[in-house]
């Protein structure tokens, strides 16, 4: 939203990327890529995809067999904090008695 209204400014004063950078406290050079973007791809262009994750559609084969294989070394990790849990709860259970 950030980005469309610097374009927006921008394209509004005739192009004057000095003008815009200064006046949203961004540089020269990122006015100047967003509004080629822009030109280029429209708001679409403009959208940050950082950290986005993919549809399951979108997925190739190797990605669906990385992300099943993070879940289970999750799950595992899991398992591992509750069997050390219970352990030391039944060791401090035995030290109460």
């Amino acid at each position: 939203k950030e980005r469309i209204n610097i374009v927006l400014y921008c394209l509004s004063n005739r192009e004057d990327y000095a003008k815009t950078a200064s006046h949203f406290h961004v540089s020269y050079q990122q006015v100047y890529s967003w509004v080629k973007k822009y030109e280029a791809g429209g708001e679409e262009a403009l959208r940050d995809g950082r950290g986005r994750t993919k549809a399951p559609e979108e997925l190739t084969e190797a990605d669906r067999h990385k992300l099943a294989m993070q879940k289970l070394e999750y799950e595992n990790a899991r398992l591992r904090a509750e069997n050390a849990f219970l352990k030391k709860l039944e060791e401090l259970e035995r030290r109460r008695r």
